[in-house]
């Protein structure tokens, strides 16, 4: 099952590739069924804070008219920044499956663990690993066209 929601993030990731943006795709899930898709925007939008953890969990907020996302579960190409990971905690969201570890950023386990290694009102559990080589895969394409100065 969760292979199945990570081809629907992996999907976001896409669209986001396609628009120059570093493709990381997110969508949240509700009772077996998707309720908010998101991609990265920060390019686009000029804007740090638009990541597509943030905004899916506006979308599904918007869409469930509550800031509590509760039974909600999040699926991610990769591993949260402390900015989403935080968010993810205020958001109440139950679980987080992530594809690929991010060593330099990532507050999930690579560079430390919101989630786990402070004690807040919320606890997320987490599991990675989750079509790791498709989302490691989007990422270093997008990466070597970059370099090759073949995405704006």
């Amino acid at each position: 099952m969760p292979e199945k929601f990570m081809r629907a993030a992996l999907k976001e990731a896409q669209k986001a590739f396609e628009k120059g943006e570093i493709p990381v795709g997110c969508v949240i899930v509700k009772d077996g069924k998707i309720i908010a898709r998101a991609h990265n925007l920060k390019e686009t939008k000029c804007d740090t804070t638009n990541h597509a953890e943030i905004l899916a969990i506006q979308k599904a907020s918007k869409k469930l008219q509550a800031w509590r996302l509760l039974d909600c579960d999040m699926y991610v190409t990769l591993e949260p920044c402390s900015m989403c990971a935080g968010a993810i905690v205020n958001a109440r969201i139950r679980k987080v499956y992530y594809g690929t570890k991010d060593e330099k950023t990532g507050a999930v386990g690579s560079v430390f663990n919101l989630l786990e290694d402070y004690t807040f009102n919320h606890q997320v559990e987490y599991e990675a690993g989750i079509l790791q080589q498709d989302c490691e895969d989007i990422l270093k394409q997008f990466f070597k066209m970059l370099r090759k100065k073949k995405i704006k």
